[in-house]
């Protein structure tokens, strides 16, 4: 049974986690498989300016699916085992939407546990329902965040804030985890996906490569800043050669020319 839908509308995709059954949860199905799939369809597709992440039912994404994780693992004898299933396994999952060169907004629709909560952190955009929440909760079963949830997160509400989620698992709810920065906006569960669409159509409307590269270069934290304006610089260098930013000087260059006062000798011809 499919458990993520991809939906394309114009330049933006929307792929929906819908399990509700396992809460949205990322192991013990076909998510794995389904979400390298959607991202290189969406990578190979460059009328895909924009995609939204979000869940079907009450949950955002419960993370990995606990049952499935004691039959499946809980056997394996050595550490090495479950570390190269887990590298091949579900760690898949946000190693590849993290690689999309394409802008990530997520719409959490409702809580976002353990592995959902790596999964709203490896977007770009978080905007959350009155309705969701959000926990690395991993400690209080006894685990550590595997999905990329102890790197993401302190780039995203701070060292100090992220050590106190993840040591201790509290839940923060929707105006909290905007508070913490955690979440760019909070909405009706009714305006959810609306506000998303907005937010991805505004994205859209851009030139795809720059769109691209801009991301990319945002994705750059850890590099010293003259790496940083190397890497900007090369990019920028290829931006100034696409159709799109010649179509834009174009378009400048037509608004400038009527906005312009008339003199008096063109008044008078």
């Amino acid at each position: 049974m499919s458990v993520l839908s991809y939906e394309q509308t114009g330049a933006v995709v929307t792929l929906t986690l819908d399990d509700p059954a396992t809460r949205n949860s990322l192991s013990g199905n076909s998510a794995v498989e389904e979400f390298v799939a959607a991202c290189r369809r969406i990578e190979a597709d460059m009328t895909v300016r924009a995609v939204i992440l979000t869940g079907a039912g009450p949950a955002f994404s419960a993370g990995g699916n606990l049952r499935a994780l004691r039959e499946n693992w809980r056997g394996a004898t050595e550490a090495a085992v479950v570390r190269r299933r887990l590298r091949t396994d579900v760690q898949q999952i946000t190693l590849n939407l993290h690689a999309l060169e394409v802008p990530l907004v997520a719409a959490v629709n409702g809580p976002a546990i353990g592995g959902g909560l790596d999964l709203a952190c490896v977007c770009d955009i978080r905007i959350a329902s009155e309705r969701a929440s959000f926990a690395a909760n991993f400690v209080k079963v006894g685990m550590v965040p595997a999905l990329g949830g102890a790197w993401l997160l302190p780039r995203i509400v701070g060292a100090a804030r992220a050590a106190q989620m993840c040591l201790t698992g509290q839940v923060l709810g929707a105006e909290a985890a905007l508070a913490h920065g955690l979440v760019s906006q909070v909405v009706p569960q009714e305006e959810l996906l609306p506000t998303a669409n907005t937010i991805a159509q505004e994205i859209a409307a851009h030139p795809p490569e720059a769109l691209r590269m801009t991301k990319r270069l945002l994705r750059e934290p850890g590099t010293s800043f003259a790496s940083h304006l190397e890497t900007a610089a090369a990019m920028q260098a290829l931006a100034l050669q696409t159709a799109a930013h010649e179509e834009a000087l174009d378009r400048l260059a037509q608004q400038t020319q009527s906005k312009r006062p008339r003199t008096t000798t063109e008044t008078t011809r």
